[in-house]
């Protein structure tokens, strides 16, 4: 466990500036991320799902995403950080124990419930961080909680102004234990400023390896006060057409 505690305390603190995780989905994609200079990387559902053949929203089970968590994991030497979706349905501390036994120190948690076709309440949600934050204390590693609302991207799920709830989430998951927040799809530079200005942790947003994140290049993200950023199913889409480009001559 000391290793993993290591590597947890390694992740948070680079949050202190702006940290990037390139998002990825194997071990093939973790080792040329880590080839390419990156301290520390991110696992996204959606690129594992794809990579898996199955559905992104929990359509692998709990037990399938570990496996390619643990995969990859031990393909690098850097800390991970793995998105989880909404917990597949697992108690917290059961979800911390094995996020931490597939080797990863960070954790994405997204207050949709994909099975339930739901949206955590506020306070709800916020129990939930409250008991991976716990559970990882508990466990003496200090697993860097990314808690995600879908606040802007699932309106019709909440029903209430989504700039306000976005604030909320995020300000009751900080109070929580949460690490970092994630307000995922803001409609504007200005809502994640809005944002930015109410809580004091880390704030994720979004990127595309070309077109950037909703401030743009990575001087702008960074002088907005961002201090995290992943890239979701963006890179692994960047490479595909990519590789659509790379095959043109050979059709």
């Amino acid at each position: 466990m000391s290793d993993l505690a290591r590597k947890a305390s390694t992740l948070l603190s680079m949050h202190d500036e702006l940290v990037v995780l390139p998002t990825v989905w194997d071990a093939w994609s973790a080792r040329a991320v880590v080839d390419a200079g990156f301290a520390a990387l991110s696992i996204g559902s959606h690129p594992v799902a794809e990579s898996r053949g199955q559905a992104d929203g929990e359509g692998m089970s709990l037990a399938e995403a570990l496996e390619s968590i643990a995969r990859i994991a031990a393909a690098v030497d850097v800390p991970v950080s793995a998105d989880l979706e909404s917990g597949y349905g697992a108690p917290p501390a059961e979800l911390i124990d094995r996020l931490l036994e597939a080797g990863a120190v960070g954790l994405n948690v997204e207050d949709t419930v994909h099975g339930e076709d739901r949206m955590r309440e506020p306070q709800e949600h916020a129990d939930y961080v409250a008991g991976l934050r716990a559970a990882a204390d508990a466990a003496g590693v200090d697993v860097v909680i990314n808690a995600r609302t879908d606040a802007f991207a699932r309106p019709e799920l909440h029903g209430a102004d989504p700039l306000e709830q976005a604030i909320e989430r995020c300000l009751l998951a900080e109070q929580a234990g949460a690490r970092s927040l994630y307000p995922v799809k803001p409609p504007s530079p200005e809502a994640v400023t809005s944002i930015l200005e109410c809580v004091t942790l880390p704030v994720n947003v979004t990127a595309h390896p070309i077109d950037g994140s909703v401030f743009g290049d990575l001087a702008s993200t960074r002088a907005a006060g961002v201090r995290r950023v992943t890239f979701g199913p963006r890179l692994q889409a960047a490479l595909t057409d990519e590789i659509g480009s790379l095959l043109h001559r050979w059709r």
